[in-house]
């Protein structure tokens, strides 16, 4: 039992929540301004978060499986391999979903509202590659989404404050999933399929991928500079970010593709779960600046 569960999170990658849940308990903090978030709706947002994201790698790898059978770096996954059977995929992917409208449906009605948009989305970015190269904006919308999700949870309205915070994710997202891609730009060519480096060049991708990721530094800029409600910590945080990136575009180069497993799995965890815990303390410091 141990080991099919183990197989199960492996063919969702369950460990990359950690690049999305903790930007949309982020939201949930900045959202709250002078108080605190109440317990039930982040509750109800982790489990909405986690629903939404579990769906959404279990219908991407189903929809995939013929792909990651013919790709070397993929053709090891669990679907793939036979280690989950196509019917378990599909049941683990309707029991995630089930949670996810479950979660979402305890919280404010914008956010119901929003669930058909959000589903579009989860579900069209296992197809983009087949038609556009826009497939990391697709993938960084899906995030970004669920951030701005976290924050509409708390206010019940959707603000200019919280479309920024969503695009520096969008940003942040689609930047790093170009650098992931340029692993496949041979496969991708190969098979008809599409990405920023497979349709340009893996220079030009590494390039947009620095543009898209000095974009996320400037959203989040602009949340500090437009919430009424933040102490200096949140600049630490912003700080973080920029110096994180950098370091992570350090580690690749067209000429040397080696680290991109260091730059996507453990600097941007860094950075999600790095971005979390500062705003955790700015959130702290403000109550306490308040209380006296």
């Amino acid at each position: 039992m141990l080991q099919k569960i183990q197989h199960y999170a492996d063919l969702v990658k369950f460990e990359h929540t950690v690049f999305a849940l903790p930007f949309a308990l982020s939201a949930v903090l900045l959202a709250s301004g002078p108080q605190w978030p109440s317990l039930n709706v982040v509750l109800w947002v982790v489990l909405a978060m986690v629903g939404g994201r579990t769906f959404a790698m279990g219908m991407n790898r189903i929809i995939d499986i013929n792909i990651d059978g013919k790709n070397p770096r993929t053709q090891n996954r669990a679907l793939p391999a036979g280690r989950v059977k196509i019917a378990e995929a599909w049941g683990l992917s309707i029991l995630a979903l089930i949670l996810m409208v479950v979660a979402t449906f305890q919280l404010p009605v914008i956010c119901r509202q929003l669930l058909p948009i959000a589903l579009a989305i989860l579900i069209l970015y296992s197809y983009v590659k087949r038609f556009s190269n826009m497939a990391h904006l697709v993938l960084g919308l899906a995030l970004g989404s669920s951030a701005i999700g976290g924050w509409i949870a708390v206010t019940g309205e959707l603000s200019w404050t919280a479309l920024l915070f969503g695009l520096g994710v969008l940003f942040w997202v689609a930047g790093f999933d170009i650098i992931y891609a340029c692993q496949d730009v041979d496969f991708d060519r190969s098979y008809g399929l599409f990405s920023i480096p497979a349709s340009w060049s893996i220079k030009t991708g590494l390039r947009i991928s620095r543009v898209f990721h000095v974009f996320t530094v400037l959203c989040l800029i602009a949340v500090g500079l437009l919430h009424p409600y933040i102490s200096g910590i949140y600049w630490g945080a912003v700080g973080l970010v920029a110096f994180m990136l950098y370091y992570e575009h350090t580690l690749v180069s067209d000429k040397d593709l080696s680290r991109v497993d260091e730059a996507f799995f453990m600097v941007n965890g860094q950075i999600s779960l790095g971005v979390m815990g500062l705003i955790f303390a700015d959130k702290v410091a403000l109550v306490q600046h308040l209380l006296n």
